[in-house]
């Protein structure tokens, strides 16, 4: 595997790194605003790299790993992003629209505003991230424990979530419309913001006496 360090890359200087047909290290190095579209770089290392405005939208990521790295607004519209991992990245408001993030695993990333709409994210793992105000209607967190994930004011219609054990985690103000929590162990979390009504969404799930009182509280009613 070939390495770079500190350079400022371009397209051209990319695509001339990935016809060579193997895997690149890049480290410390300066992508931003870059297009990269299009490109091949399956089982890339993106280390400390910085991203802002990098495009990669239909680019080929499979098994690539991105590691402290900031990359605000960066556009992964459509890319294949198997098996990627990405730890401790900042990646705010970024674009992961209609992506192919299958075992794509996130690790203490914030991912504030990331758009996440229309992904196939089959088995995608979150970690200590936070994900506020992200969008990823229809994502299946079936049977996962999620740990340190913030949802609060995400949009998070249709999700699955039945049979997740949530620890430290929080759904405050989000959008649960359709999601379903049949089996879920929600103790761990921060459901405030959430109306009574949308607590039959909770049906099947287990949550404290303290979060049935805040539920409750709605109604002027109070649990002793």
């Amino acid at each position: 595997m070939i390495t770079i360090i500190d350079q400022t890359l371009d397209r051209p200087a990319i695509v001339l790194l990935a016809n060579r047909g193997e895997p690149v290290k890049l480290e410390g190095c300066e992508l931003e605003e870059a297009d990269l579209s299009d490109l091949i770089m399956d089982g890339w290392i993106f280390e400390q790299c910085l991203m802002k405005n990098t495009k990669l939208v239909s680019a080929r990521l499979e098994k690539a790993q991105f590691i402290s790295c900031k990359g605000a607004h960066a556009n992964f519209t459509s890319a294949h992003l198997i098996e990627a991992q990405f730890t401790a990245c900042d990646f705010n408001n970024s674009k992961f629209r209609g992506s192919h993030l299958a075992q794509a695993v996130f690790k203490r990333c914030k991912l504030t505003g990331a758009d996440f709409n229309d992904s196939r994210a089959m088995d995608i793992r979150f970690e200590d991230c936070r994900l506020n105000h992200a969008r990823l209607r229809g994502f299946a967190f079936n049977k996962q424990i999620l740990k340190s994930v913030d949802f609060s004011n995400a949009d998070l219609m249709r999700c699955d979530f039945r049979d997740v054990v949530f620890e430290d985690c929080s759904l405050r103000d989000a959008d649960l419309n359709d999601a379903r929590f049949g089996g879920a162990d929600m103790r761990g979390t921060d459901i405030g913001g959430v109306r009574l009504d949308d607590a039959r969404r909770f049906k099947g799930a287990t949550i404290s006496r303290a979060q049935a009182a805040e539920l409750l509280s709605e109604l002027g009613l109070k649990v002793r």
